[in-house]
């Protein structure tokens, strides 16, 4: 089994990562965002969880959202800060949700992050912790990769390199290139099919309201490789239960 790395926990990735916004295969994941969150979301008090370097909750707050964004890497908060002065963006320790009373927010929106979030229990003990901060009627957005996507060719990303990938079951490592970025070394993420993510949200306390996978169409401004057949994204729309 392969040790999982953070990548995002390097100043260099963090420099790279944060001049990317929504190009090719990421488009997708975006598209359909604003009329998932219409569809689905009352009130305007937001938390993106794990923020990165702000592209998410700049987002949010363009759609007219009160966004606060929070991560654990210091180098992708430090660009997030550089690239939006006037965000509100937070370094927090790993699972820390102390600054937010329960109850009080709209939305959470959670944009990859569960892909580098390597054990069942870490993941359920996170989840919770959405899940407490969560007003009533509140939702979370959980973006995150399909296992599809660790196994073709795609606009934005390649893993014809690491044909292990084809033997990861849930919990495994499981590497991509993000061929948009100027640095070409491996992401490690962590396998986590669709079955394994509603047995966490069961554990959790939290029940699924939908489930959206976006495909490529021939309207959208991308060549698309493999996007217009196989997801590369899937999106859980997730209350209280």
């Amino acid at each position: 089994m392969m040790e999982f790395r953070n990548t995002y926990e390097n100043d260099a990735y963090a420099a790279a990562y944060a001049k990317l916004e929504f190009p090719g295969t990421y488009y997708l994941a975006f598209r359909d965002m604003p009329d998932i969150l219409s569809r689905h979301v009352q009130g305007s008090v937001a938390l993106d969880f794990g923020c990165g370097t702000g592209r998410s909750t700049r987002l949010l707050r363009k759609l007219g959202f009160d966004a606060v964004g929070i991560d654990i890497a210091e180098e992708m908060i430090n660009k997030a800060r550089t690239v939006d002065p006037t965000g509100d963006y937070r370094l927090v320790s790993d699972g820390d949700l102390d600054q937010f009373a329960d109850g009080t927010l709209d939305l959470v929106l959670s944009a990859f992050t569960f892909d580098n979030i390597d054990a069942h229990a870490r993941k359920v003990g996170l989840l919770s912790g959405l899940a407490r901060v969560l007003k009533a009627e509140g939702r979370i957005v959980n973006l995150v990769s399909s296992p599809d996507i660790y196994l073709h060719e795609w606009a934005s990303f390649s893993t014809k390199d690491f044909p292990e990938n084809g033997l990861a079951k849930c919990g495994d490592v499981v590497r991509i290139i993000v061929t948009e970025l100027e640095d070409k070394r491996p992401v490690d993420d962590i396998l986590w099919p669709d079955e394994d993510y509603h047995d966490v949200y069961k554990k959790s306390g939290l029940e699924v309201v939908k489930t959206y996978r976006p495909l490529g169409s021939a309207d959208d401004p991308c060549e698309w490789v493999n996007e217009d057949t196989i997801p590369p994204w899937v999106i859980y729309v997730l209350k209280k239960s």
